[in-house]
């Protein structure tokens, strides 16, 4: 049961399992191998006689080192800077790509990631493992170190967040800013400075957050041309998102969230904009994605 073939071989045939799994709780592809490989540590050095489902045990396995990961990532700032953003990434050889395979299921998006960035790491772990890969929460309360009902809780807790506020009586006012929100931030992808023109009120408030560095030097920018010349060319990576149950936007890469900006709307123009990068102020931020 311990030959060394015997796990290497066992091992390879769960590897792109493993690899979605760690991918879709850290959010990271680089970080997703550096569990893998850390699994497959462990896996060396343990006696595998007694156990009879290799797959769970090494989805178990895996789920603890990014537990820990995610907890280490928790307790030391990171600072957001453009130098953060990760780069494109190629298939594997073997054709397999588990990053393209995480973005692309149905179960789970770039929204959803960032939005579980702002989990802690426990109730991460439970909807992740529940929601995704419909493990039981007897299962998955050892791997968190918490009772079943207390699982339970985490997972529900970071269910509210992911699904994000049901439309309410105001639907059709929602629905408006969600058209107001989208057209600019079509406006600004695209370069159309006329279009950003005419979804800015006149007087127009950007305030930026000294936190991101590119725009540090600019603080507050009065009146709908500046503000609209900040954006030409700009938000290529953004998404409208729920910011506090309000229509806002996130620019997130690959579910790495560097900044949130707040849109204030008033008779169908946009009036105010706050950019918050800081990470204190944006773990303050309840942020979820909208239904469409």
């Amino acid at each position: 049961m311990n030959d060394h073939h015997w796990l290497v071989e066992q091992f390879e045939a769960h590897r792109n399992h493993l690899q979605v799994v760690s991918y879709r709780m850290l959010g990271s592809l680089s970080e997703a191998d550096d569990a893998v490989q850390e699994s497959w540590i462990r896996l060396s050095r343990s006696d595998t006689s007694g156990v009879e489902n290799m797959g769970g045990w090494l989805t178990t396995i895996v789920s603890r080192v990014c537990l820990d990961m995610l907890r280490s990532r928790k307790s030391r700032r990171e600072e957001l800077t453009l130098v953060s953003v990760p780069e494109p990434v190629a298939s594997r050889q073997d054709g397999s790509d588990p990053e393209h395979e995480a973005l692309l299921a149905d179960s789970v998006g770039l929204a959803m990631l960032m939005v579980l960035g702002n989990l802690n790491p426990a109730e991460r772990i439970a909807f992740v493992l529940h929601d995704i890969f419909a493990l039981s929460f007897s299962d998955i309360a050892p791997i968190i170190g918490r009772n079943e009902v207390a699982a339970r809780q985490l997972a529900s807790r970071a269910r509210r967040r992911v699904q994000g506020a049901k439309t309410t009586a105001d639907s059709e006012d929602f629905k408006r800013k969600r058209e107001l929100v989208d057209a600019f931030l079509a406006a600004s992808r695209s370069g159309d400075f006329e279009k950003l023109l005419a979804v800015l009120d006149p007087d127009v408030v950007l305030r930026n957050d000294p936190a991101f560095p590119p725009v540090a030097a600019w603080p507050v920018v009065h009146g709908a041309h500046d503000v609209a010349m900040g954006f030409v060319g700009r938000a290529q990576g953004a998404r409208p998102v729920l910011v506090n149950g309000s229509v806002g936007a996130v620019v997130a890469p690959r579910g790495r969230l560097l900044f949130v900006l707040e849109l204030k709307i008033v008779d169908g123009k946009i009036t105010e904009i706050d950019m918050i990068a800081e990470q204190t102020r944006l773990r303050q931020l309840d942020i979820a994605e909208m239904n469409d």
